[in-house]
């Protein structure tokens, strides 16, 4: 069964059409067993390089973790257990080739290969590629969570944030946190405020 949310946009599928998905649940119901299929699941795009990348699947190359706007954009996290392989190389292919592979099967979803890194602000200026960011701050919160303040240059702001939130959303379901962008010029006003109220009192 694969239902209409778990395909891609303007997808359409008949009986007997051969499909490549994931199995993300099997149930067992009167009829029988039923096997649930994704082409949505971050999992799918896990498993597609695995296929497509050797070193993947040889153990070499560890996905992370994938984030996915299907159909649109993803963002897929690697790092290699052999310093002698690029992980972010090895996954794009010469001239691209593993990549585009794979964008095909995914009909043109653009695919952001990442490099994970054990250092969380590392990790999230990676995250938000092709945006440059300038400084990441983690903010404690009461609750014990965690978020990023990230501070890019005024003309790399609509580049960090992406059409519609798209980079931030996709960077912070990467690395599991919340992100707030900000601009050089935003940040400057906030902190002359800080130190105007900080004299007033």
């Amino acid at each position: 069964i694969v239902r209409r949310d778990e395909m891609l946009p303007r997808e359409q599928f008949r009986n007997g059409d051969r499909i490549r998905a994931y199995i993300y649940d099997v149930r067992r119901e009167p009829r029988g067993p039923q096997i649930f299929l994704s082409r949505t699941h971050p999992q799918f795009m896990a498993k597609l390089f695995a296929q497509e990348v050797p070193e993947i699947y040889d153990g070499i190359i560890e996905v992370k973790s994938v984030a996915r706007d299907p159909g649109s954009r993803a963002k897929i996290a690697v790092v290699s257990r052999d310093s002698s392989i690029d992980p972010v190389g090895a996954c794009v292919g010469m001239r691209g080739s593993r990549v585009q592979s794979i964008m095909r099967e995914l009909h043109g979803e653009k695919i952001d290969v990442i490099l994970y890194s054990d250092d969380l602000i590392t990790f999230a200026q990676n995250a938000l590629a092709p945006a440059k960011i300038t400084r990441v701050s983690p903010i404690h919160h009461e609750d014990g969570g965690m978020s990023l303040d990230c501070v890019v240059e005024d003309d790399q702001l609509s580049l960090a944030i992406g059409k519609k939130g798209q980079n931030v959303r996709l960077a912070s379901a990467l690395i599991g946190m919340k992100i707030e962008i900000k601009g050089e010029t935003e940040v400057k006003g906030e902190v002359a405020q800080a130190l105007s109220r900080m004299l007033e009192a």
